[in-house]
């Protein structure tokens, strides 16, 4: 590969390389405990988002802060959530995860929920972090929806926009439609119908409060992720129906044009996204690193370490936050020139 595409070091252990072994095997081994408390975020237009904060955190206020976004219907309690924040706090950085709308404890208040272009939020959130640790050094992470939503805030934002020294962006569905179609493919409609469950019934609860024209009935009916979003994501946050949305969220568009520090993780097997998903889209710009994996699956990158089978992607991220985070002197780590940052 050239440019700015590298191949990862990602290697799945024998046996377990099939892109669904994969993707699943994160959600049937033990979930990792770890300590955290909650906090409500009122937002400008009077609805709020939960954080989940890490416990108890450096004392220091000028320790580095790792963000996490998370994917469709995650929360704190998706496997590759609770490994990222560990990974960041083992490192001695201050961690924090925001749940979109509604993916908290509670329902949120207004009329609406989330979606894969909507940065609002999390460009508030960023904003409040460096009015609280204006010191400390910040680095986001997006994890699927949250990685896509990531890249469109950073292209919005310029290098300067955010309070950030990189992000990082993991198992990105860069072009919706595309995702959306993989998603009526073979074994992925096992997931399709996994993710179309939990939005059905988030919305079924919701649906008197909704401006939508839409029944209990016409809305059990609904068989694709597609159709969900032509029918109730598009009209509930101002597109004209799926396509339209689809288009206008879609990160990839933009992944020439990105000027803050990014590293993009992507398996080449990944059942959401098409075969060659990067083909598809714009030359990443010089301060862009991304690296495939020929396997991983969707959010899997599961490998074998220390006798157990373990997770990829916090090694990886491990080693992306140990390289932007400042030492004593205020200098940043480097790491050798294969593992270098993106914009290297």
């Amino acid at each position: 590969m050239t440019g700015q595409l590298h191949c990862a070091d990602f290697v799945p252990p024998a046996g377990l390389a099939n892109r669904h072994v994969q993707t699943l095997l994160p959600r049937v081994l033990p979930r990792r405990r770890l300590p955290h408390r909650w906090e409500t975020l009122t937002l400008p237009d009077g609805d709020f988002v939960e954080l989940t904060w890490v416990t108890p955190g450096p004392e220091d206020p000028a320790a580095p802060l790792f963000i996490l976004f998370h994917g469709l219907e995650g929360s704190f309690d998706s496997p590759y959530s609770r490994e990222l924040l560990a990974t960041a706090d083992t490192l001695g950085w201050r961690a924090v995860l925001m749940h979109f709308r509604g993916c908290g404890r509670l329902p949120n208040r207004l009329p609406r929920a989330y979606h894969s272009g909507d940065t609002a939020d999390a460009y508030w959130l960023i904003g409040q972090l460096a009015q609280r640790y204006p010191r400390a050094l910040k680095v986001a992470a997006g994890v699927s929806l949250g990685a896509n939503m990531l890249v469109k805030l950073v292209a919005e934002q310029g290098g300067d926009g955010l309070d950030l020294a990189g992000a990082i962006a993991i198992s990105a569905p860069l072009d919706l439609s595309a995702s959306a179609d993989c998603l009526q493919q073979g074994f992925a409609r096992v997931y399709q119908r996994h993710l179309l469950a939990s939005l059905k019934a988030k919305t079924a609860r919701r649906l008197c409060d909704l401006p939508l024209d839409l029944s209990a009935e016409r809305l059990d009916g609904l068989g694709t992720l597609r159709d969900y979003d032509d029918i109730v994501t598009a009209p509930l946050h101002g597109f004209r129906d799926a396509a339209d949305y689809y288009r206008r969220a879609s990160a990839g568009r933009w992944l020439g044009d990105l000027e803050l520090p990014t590293l993009i993780l992507h398996a080449e097997d990944d059942p959401f996204m098409p075969p060659s998903l990067f083909d598809r889209l714009p030359l990443p710009g010089e301060s862009v690193r991304v690296e495939l994996a020929r396997h991983g699956g969707h959010v899997g990158f599961m490998e074998w370490r220390d006798g157990l089978c373990r997770s990829w992607l916090s090694r990886r991220v491990a080693r992306q936050l140990e390289d932007w985070a400042p030492t004593v002197s205020g200098q940043p780590r480097r790491l050798p020139a294969e593992s270098e940052p993106p914009g290297r």
